[in-house]
């Protein structure tokens, strides 16, 4: 149940540890909204020069199957044993007690409701493994931050006025005048496929037009996919090329909820011209440069 001014507490207390001497930062979370959080921190903290480790539990410590204390020992054990700095994840790899898996902050999503397994690296790899039997850390991933001493920048600011809409058959201009009525500075589309939204029939002609306006009213509008694997792309389709010849901008393989609080934080932080540059590059680690066909689910 959490709220920008949530994250701000939350950066403030980390960066308070961090001056302190932590050699490293554990933060429980839930699990439902721990994605954001993540890929919110990897934003705020700027050159951190520590590991900040987000944990859950699919399962509340009171019971037997519960995954609480493997997650919180294993990441304790991956930050004792590594160099690695920055912002990541740790949680369950498999449904048994054996492997965790340390999660790239910003590709990280819950893709099952109970399952102790439920989050998963999108379009993405986990960078490390740790055995929770025997304490090894096998990294899967070699271009990971190091710790160091340089100076940590913190970049707390979200901007309240930034939206997120799930595109969906027999969408109405209504849904997309909610922004520009109540004058929303952002607003991340999840569109289908490769990035559509409702624009191409005589009566989807108002939610063009609306689009249009909000961009002219100076919101920044992006685009993301709510196939989740895969990137979006602006000018394979005519309705694509619409969008984009207005100003929406697509944000590659990001994860919605992460182009959300990406969005979020750039405008918090940055001049509207400036978060248009930088919404669509790669600052984190949030987009890849391209999409392995290997990484899909298949099973």
């Amino acid at each position: 149940d959490m709220c920008f001014s949530h994250y701000k507490k939350i950066i403030a207390a980390v960066e308070r540890e961090i001056k302190k001497g932590a050699e490293g930062i554990i933060l429980g979370h839930g699990t439902d909204t721990l994605g954001y959080t993540a890929a919110a921190l990897a934003f705020a903290l700027e050159n951190c020069p520590v590991p900040v480790i987000v944990v859950g539990a699919q399962r509340s410590s009171d019971r037997g199957s519960s995954d609480a204390a493997m997650n919180l020992i294993c990441a304790a054990h991956f930050i004792t044993k590594t160099e690695f700095a920055g912002v990541a994840v740790c949680m369950h790899h498999s449904s048994s007690d054996d492997i965790c898996a340390v999660l790239p902050a910003c590709k990280t999503r819950k893709m099952h409701t109970s399952r102790r397994d439920a989050f998963k690296a999108i379009n993405d790899t986990p960078i490390a493994l740790v055995d929770y039997r025997t304490k090894e850390v096998r990294f899967l991933k070699r271009d990971y931050a190091k710790r160091h001493t340089g100076k940590l920048r913190i970049l707390p600011k979200f901007e309240e006025k930034t939206g997120l809409l799930k595109s969906h058959p027999n969408m109405h201009a209504e849904e997309f005048e909610f922004f520009l009525r109540n004058k929303y500075r952002g607003l991340v589309i999840e569109g289908t496929g490769l990035g559509h939204t409702a624009i191409g029939i005589d009566e989807h002609e108002g939610n063009l037009r609306t689009i249009k306006k909000l961009i002219q009213s100076g919101c920044v509008v992006c685009m993301t996919s709510q196939c989740l694997f895969g990137r979006v792309h602006p000018t394979i389709y005519s309705n694509l090329r619409k969008l984009s010849n207005l100003g929406v901008i697509y944000c590659e393989d990001m994860l919605p909820e992460t182009a959300f609080v990406k969005l979020a934080w750039l405008l918090g932080n940055y001049p509207a011209e400036k978060a248009k540059a930088l919404v669509a590059e790669n600052l984190r680690g949030e987009i890849s440069n391209r999409t392995e066909i290997d990484g899909f689910p298949l099973g």
